[in-house]
């Protein structure tokens, strides 16, 4: 038999299908929550949105503060006209001393190609005597004795066309240094044009020493000749020349290049021409 407790609840349970089938509708108990289900993956990230306007420029920062980085080069402007041309520099010193004549190679490969061409010449002159030949041969003859006469000097060399210029770093008066010269197969250096006159000069400079001119007054103030007799076309006087004070009778090339009227007793460093 039902309890009273048990009738009692199936007496509740009818009385509410009773009232839930005459409205229709019928509202459950409320039950317990569950429990929370755990979160999520985190979604993906959305797209940027549109770049917003610029702000304000903020205040200007204290005279003290650190500059900025600086900011790209530009594009190379358009070029300018060229400037003046600036004044000339001062020379330059000395270059080193060259070779001896006696080691330099150069000059003794010469020498040996002279000698065998004249050997071959001479091998080859029928008896007759070929006059051209002859005075190729003479050529080549004239070419060794002033090689020959350079390479006596055992000096310094430098050249310039077709004359040797040559010193033996000896200082003599002017008629000491004809005769080396002459001794050698040369003669005193005589310039008859800037290049020549630069040669010479770049051994003066080396030197540091006053050298003498192949030339001589002539007896008229003022008035020079080179010792051949020839005159003068070329001249690279030193301000306030030619002077005559009745001594100056010898040229000499001071140690700036420019020529100079002086007496023949002088020493002087020899420089000869070939």
């Amino acid at each position: 038999m039902l309890s009273l407790q048990s009738l009692r609840i199936l007496a509740a349970a009818v009385f509410f299908l009773v009232m839930c089938h005459a409205e229709e509708k019928c509202a459950g108990i409320p039950g317990i929550p569950g429990t929370p289900g755990a979160n999520g993956l985190p979604g993906r990230d959305g797209r940027d949105g549109m770049k917003g306007d610029s702000g304000p420029p903020g205040p200007q920062g204290p005279p003290s503060g650190m500059p900025g980085l600086p900011g790209r080069d530009g594009l190379p402007g358009v070029k300018g006209p060229q400037g003046e041309k600036g004044n000339k520099g001062e020379r330059g010193e000395p270059g080193p001393q060259g070779l001896p004549a006696s080691v330099d190679p150069e000059l003794q490969e010469s020498l040996q190609v002279l000698n065998h061409r004249i050997t071959r010449l001479e091998g080859g002159l029928p008896v007759s005597r070929d006059p051209e030949l002859e005075e190729t041969l003479k050529g080549f003859k004239n070419q060794i004795a002033r090689l020959e006469g350079v390479l006596a000097f055992d000096g310094t060399i430098t050249t310039f066309g077709k004359k040797m210029f040559a010193t033996n770093g000896q200082e003599v008066d002017f008629e000491t240094t004809l005769e080396a010269c002459k001794q050698a197969g040369g003669s005193i250096a005589s310039p008859r044009n800037k290049g020549e006159n630069d040669a010479v000069f770049s051994i003066v400079r080396l030197f540091n020493s006053y050298t003498y001119l192949g030339l001589r007054g002539g007896g008229i103030p003022g008035k020079f000749s080179f010792l051949d007799g020839t005159a003068v076309n070329y001249t690279n006087w030193h301000a306030g020349e030619p002077s005559d004070i009745g001594k100056e009778n010898c040229m000499e090339m001071c140690t700036n290049g420019a020529w100079n009227g002086t007496s023949c007793n002088q020493s002087r460093l020899t420089i000869c021409e070939f």
